[in-house]
């Protein structure tokens, strides 16, 4: 691949991704296109091994964080026309030895440097680096106690790892892979351009090093495969529905000694049959009788521990007050708790018996003159 390639090149295009493509989207397309495209797949077609070779090229550089950061501040270097020599060009073209440090480079050639350098490795070698594994999101289902009170649950989760067929080897059972003759195993063939080298993915081995005379059948020669595993972490108490929260290093495992990523737990919580929730306050409704109300009453409220709490409501307490009882509502952040919200609701008696119902006809008759309903009219006529 010559410089003016990789300069002209769109590796997202090549990959049929999007400039802001996660990991796992570029994953997904290289894998749908490596098999699609796998030489093995179709044998004697030119065309098909050429595309093989574009897709996993692109792959290379994209499936590496850094990498694909050089190599999209690279390309934004060049906002006109690449022409590879010296000499005279239009407006908007550029000459790769002036930006390289040539006459009339100045610092944009010192940047080019800089970015190429650190894309394939100073002096022409490519470089191992450190790549932090990759962030992964999944979802969980709670009850209304394990959110308001925290719970460890278990995760299965799917990745990539080496093809369990083939140990990563990308060889067919009973066959090994062979040192590149190209590149010496390196994975890397260099281009001199005069006072720079610039090391590129060896098109041989497109870039590993090693040649798979017979691909493994699972993995088709890629030497990756799935991997399911099991860990347990910690959901905080006081999580509420929809919440995204994150659990530092529980992602994909990282490369060549570089951190694991992380894990994206969104959480649903199922309705509880006699509370909900406010922010960091428990809500509850609970049923008093008429002469409760009137007269004032120490009434059992229930609390979601379990343990009962008694709230006194004073004597003329009207339908729908709200009382607070400190400390019995979701725990926070930093280990306070919040309130449980007594709501009174005024129950009214379907059924009466004939000595109820006189005794209520008395007590009618008795605050007749204290109606309650007096001036509603008046204020609805704006008086």
């Amino acid at each position: 691949m010559s410089t003016k390639d990789y300069l002209e090149k769109d590796y997202y295009k090549v990959l049929g991704v999007s400039k802001t493509a996660t990991q796992d989207e570029i994953k997904q397309s290289y894998r749908q296109l490596a098999r699609k495209y796998h030489p093995d797949a179709n044998k004697g077609d030119d065309e098909a091994e050429k595309k093989f070779k574009e897709i996993s090229e692109a792959y290379n550089v994209l499936s590496d964080e850094t990498r694909r950061k050089e190599y999209d501040e690279a390309r934004s270097l060049f906002g006109g026309t690449y022409r590879p020599g010296g000499g005279g060009g239009g407006a908007g073209d550029f000459n790769l030895g002036d930006l390289f440090g040539q006459p009339g480079g100045g610092t944009g050639g010192e940047r080019l440097s800089d970015l190429f350098g650190g894309l394939f490795g100073r002096g022409g070698r490519a470089t191992s680096q450190a790549r932090r594994g990759a962030d992964i999101e999944t979802e969980i289902n709670l009850t209304f106690t394990e959110a308001v009170e925290g719970v460890t649950r278990s995760f299965q989760l799917t990745g990539e790892s080496a093809c369990g067929t083939c140990k990563g080897t990308g060889a067919k059972a009973g066959t090994t892979p062979r040192v590149c003759p190209k590149c010496s195993g390196t994975g890397h063939e260099s281009t001199n351009l005069g006072g720079f080298s610039l090391s590129e993915p060896c098109s041989e081995c497109k870039g590993r090093g090693l040649v798979v005379d017979d691909p493994c059948p699972v993995c088709y020669g890629s030497g990756r495969g799935k991997s399911t595993r099991t860990i347990q972490a910690r959901i905080p108490a006081g999580v509420s529905d929809g919440q995204r929260i994150r659990l530092k290093g529980k992602g994909a495992p990282g490369e060549h000694g570089g951190p694991a990523g992380d894990l994206f737990v969104v959480v649903h919580v199922a309705s509880h049959a006699l509370f909900g929730r406010s922010g960091d306050n428990l809500t509850i409704t609970v049923p008093v009788t008429f002469p409760e109300a009137v007269m004032g009453a120490e009434v059992r409220v229930p609390t979601l521990n379990g343990f009962p709490v008694t709230v006194k409501v004073p004597p003329g307490t009207p339908n729908g007050r709200t009382f607070r009882v400190r400390g019995k509502g979701a725990q926070r952040r930093d280990g306070t708790f919040g309130d449980l919200l007594v709501t009174v609701e005024v129950a009214v008696p379907r059924n009466l018996n004939s000595e109820a119902r006189e005794a209520l006809e008395k007590f009618r008759a008795a605050t007749a003159d204290d109606n309650p309903r007096s001036g509603l009219e008046a204020r609805a006529k704006g008086a």
